[in-house]
């Protein structure tokens, strides 16, 4: 855990009218994440659009984050694409920049064999001296890491955890109990159950501007006070609806925050579209 922390955040790009990378947003935004109790800060995954960042853009971010949060919490870069050369460069550019750890999504669109996926992924994590976590979404990526897939990756000595968006948790209690693979939970609806199967902590979108109630649930469950941890979810279920049942998480998030005034802009890049108010 010590690798990447408990109550990462799925953190945003900010960004300015026009799509250009806000750096007043992102230092409001990593203060604000630090102080409401992040210990650890994804920066260029799919919540902070990384599908639209250039790799210049994905370094610069990394650097500013880094620079920003000292040693206060992990910076884990999403590093991940469906071209493993471009994947390895994005790795190397983040080591460089001072990330602490890596996320590697699932390589996209080509639906490679799961010899394919294995062969990127320890592509990718022979690249750089930092520890891996993997990211399990089938329904973004249209491949899933098989449970055979997940435990051969194990034996990779850098590759120590896996963000899950599977949603399988019989599966995710498996992998779990077979391997020394950290699990994290990549679906905020189902933060709870997670952690009490026993999930080393959460990657989420909602503690973009919840971060306090997130630590609280991870605490609650850590101290086996699963009724606080219940009481804490049900206070959350009506804010995680919000954020991710009415649109993509990355939208509604950078709405909450520039209501909040934490972000100056909710302002996000096409084919992604601003919330709008009817």
């Amino acid at each position: 855990m010590t690798d990447f922390g408990t109550n990462l955040v799925a953190m945003v790009t900010p960004m300015r009218p026009g799509g250009a990378l806000s750096e007043p947003g992102l230092t409001r935004l990593v203060d604000h994440l630090l102080a409401t109790g992040c210990d650890g800060l994804v920066v260029g995954g799919t919540t902070g659009e990384s599908p639209t960042l250039t790799e210049t853009e994905s370094a610069r971010l990394v650097r500013a984050v880094v620079a920003q949060t000292g040693s206060r919490a992990r910076v884990i870069a999403g590093v991940g694409t469906y071209d493993t050369a471009a994947s390895i460069r994005r790795a190397r550019e983040a080591e460089a920049a001072g990330a602490d750890a890596l996320l590697l999504v699932c390589p996209y669109y080509s639906r490679p064999t799961q010899a394919g996926v294995i062969a990127h992924c320890v592509a990718v994590a022979d690249a750089t001296a930092l520890p891996v976590m993997l990211y399990d979404v089938p329904a973004r990526a249209g491949v899933a890491m098989a449970p055979a897939t997940l435990a051969e990756l194990a034996g990779h000595p850098r590759i120590r955890a896996v963000k899950d968006a599977k949603g399988d948790l019989f599966e995710a209690m498996t992998v779990m109990s077979r391997t020394s693979l950290a699990y994290y939970c990549g679906i905020d609806e189902l933060n709870l159950p997670y952690l009490a199967c026993g999930a080393a902590g959460l990657v989420s979108v909602v503690a973009n501007v919840a971060a306090d109630r997130t630590a609280d649930l991870i605490r609650a469950v850590r101290e086996g006070d699963l009724t606080k941890a219940r009481a804490v979810n049900d206070d959350l279920i009506p804010l995680t609806e919000r954020l991710m049942r009415s649109g993509p998480g990355t939208v509604a998030a950078k709405a909450a925050l520039a209501e909040l005034g934490v972000i100056p802009h909710a302002t996000v890049r096409l084919p992604l579209v601003e919330a709008t108010t009817s």
